[in-house]
């Protein structure tokens, strides 16, 4: 597991989390070279699956320094199996204080989702959110009413993201990274097609993923 700044860190650096539901835990490979062909070095691999775990044990197997999250860790028994496969933070579309509490006893760096003002995250000592589902929340106007009480906290937007409204995310200041599935086609997944993934990662990588806000910065 690694710790909390390095893996924020990291997803600042890259500002897009590729979310995958994979069916297969022998194609987890295929996927991550996609997405590291792309220019991209992390993956979320949801736990929607009944190989979640076993996906992400092969992709640390092939490539360690990818920065790979355990998504809809839903109760410990999710976050253990996790925890197990080498899985480097877990993601949540809800806060459960259980789980949460005991991802800060195993020194798990978790990151919780909320979709309306609450301050149970927040009394549990966490400042890194997710924000879900996105879109269906309010969007980037939800985002930013949230972002002028709660100044403190970084937000991980997801769902519905996508190619056409990824930039006004990542523009918010408090916005460190953004979760979604765009590139990487379901479609594409199912045919087990890896060279549509990498071509899909490469355009996302290369027209919404490149931060305007830090090239404005240098």
């Amino acid at each position: 597991m690694a710790d909390m700044k390095t893996v924020v860190d990291t997803l600042s650096r890259e500002r897009i989390v590729p979310v995958a539901v994979i069916e297969n835990a022998s194609d987890a490979p295929y996927i991550a070279e996609a997405l590291i062909g792309s220019g991209i070095n992390n993956i979320e691999v949801t736990f929607r699956t009944a190989n979640a775990d076993k996906a992400i044990e092969l992709i640390k197997k092939a490539f360690p320094d990818m920065t790979v999250g355990a998504g809809t860790v839903l109760d410990t028994e999710a976050l253990l199996l996790a925890q197990r496969a080498g899985a480097d933070f877990v993601v949540a579309p809800g806060t459960n204080p259980t789980v949460v509490k005991r991802a800060l006893e195993l020194g798990i760096f978790m990151i919780p989702g909320v979709c309306t003002p609450s301050e149970t995250a927040l009394s549990l000592g966490l400042s890194v959110l997710k924000f879900f589902p996105a879109e269906a929340a309010g969007g980037v106007k939800m985002i930013k009413a949230l972002s002028a009480p709660y100044s403190m906290v970084k937000w991980m937007p997801t769902g519905g993201i996508d190619a056409e409204n990824i930039r006004d995310y990542l523009a918010v200041p408090s916005v460190f990274a953004c979760g979604g599935s765009f590139m990487l086609p379901k479609k594409a997944l199912l045919e087990r097609d890896f060279k549509k993934n990498r071509v899909a990662c490469y355009e996302s990588k290369g027209n919404y993923c490149v931060s305007d806000r830090r090239e404005n910065e240098i």
